[in-house]
């Protein structure tokens, strides 16, 4: 059975984290807390998302020793020029001294990029956070940023309707990982045939199967989103079994380009 967390630059990564994109105000600091409660040590926000504070709060009250809590936060183009004190705002929203890892949120111009990720650098060299990497870059742009600094992973859009198996590789052969956000594919993946299929035959849910089948591609995490203390334990419960390769294959074959959660000025992809 593959272990349940990333090993990667100065800390390991658990595989399964929550995803917190609209969890704000007494609600989303709540969700967060339960999160916890139930088992989630990787939490993930964002500068855009408005919601640090919640997840600051959140972990305070949670009563678990912040050294456990692996927290992302992502710093967007719009102050990629002034990454270091955006970083330091972050970090004072949070209520925490340093974050696990740091990323550049959407890729921007190339220039804008370099200057993000040379500030990576110096925040990393400060120990405000204690990994780094990008999130939403293309190949051309990974590859770029990958030279000029030690980044760790790239988060983006993965489920069974959009094969990322070009962006893994990459990141897989130069010891990074792939973190997946809307993994359930904004939740359609529940209504697949196939899907429900497999589910069926492993007595687990569709949410399991999914999310069973992109950690256990190895150097891959997931930070889905959940709606409910159930649904938060469910995808979390995902350790305990193993999809058999014929299964592998049947939900890689669902693959069809298909992306859900970019926005409209999302870059084009390579």
């Amino acid at each position: 059975m593959q272990p349940d967390t990333i090993t990667t630059g100065a800390a390991k990564v658990p595989k399964v984290g929550l995803g917190t994109y609209l969890l704000t105000g007494k609600e989303g600091t709540k969700s967060i807390q339960d999160a916890l409660q139930a088992g989630y040590r990787h939490i993930d926000t964002a500068q855009a998302y408005g919601n640090e504070e919640e997840v600051g709060k959140a972990v305070k009250n949670s009563g678990i020793s912040r050294e456990k809590i692996f927290i992302t936060t992502k710093v967007m183009p719009a102050n990629f020029k002034t990454l270091t004190a955006a970083t330091e705002i972050s970090l004072k929203r949070l209520n925490t001294d340093y974050a696990d890892l740091l990323l550049l949120h959407w890729a921007s111009d190339d220039e804008t990029n370099k200057k993000g990720v040379d500030l990576l650098n110096e925040v990393l060299k400060k120990g405000y956070v204690r990994n780094i990497g990008v999130s939403n870059f293309t190949l051309s742009q990974i590859a770029k940023a990958f030279t000029q600094a030690p980044i760790v992973t790239n988060q983006v859009e993965y489920h069974p309707y959009l094969s990322q198996q070009k962006m893994l590789n990459y990141l897989r052969e130069r010891n990074m990982f792939l973190t997946a956000y809307s993994p359930l594919a904004l939740g359609k993946v529940m209504r697949d045939a196939t899907l429900q299929d497999i589910a069926s035959k492993y007595k687990r849910t569709v949410s399991q199967v999914v999310l069973r089948w992109l950690v256990q591609q190895g150097d891959v995490a997931v930070i889905p989103k959940a709606s409910s203390t159930e649904r938060r334990k469910e995808n979390l419960n995902i350790f305990d079994f193993e999809l058999a390769d014929d299964d592998m294959e049947a939900v890689f074959r669902l693959s069809r380009n298909q992306r859900l959660a970019n926005p409209a000025w999302a870059p084009e992809w390579d």
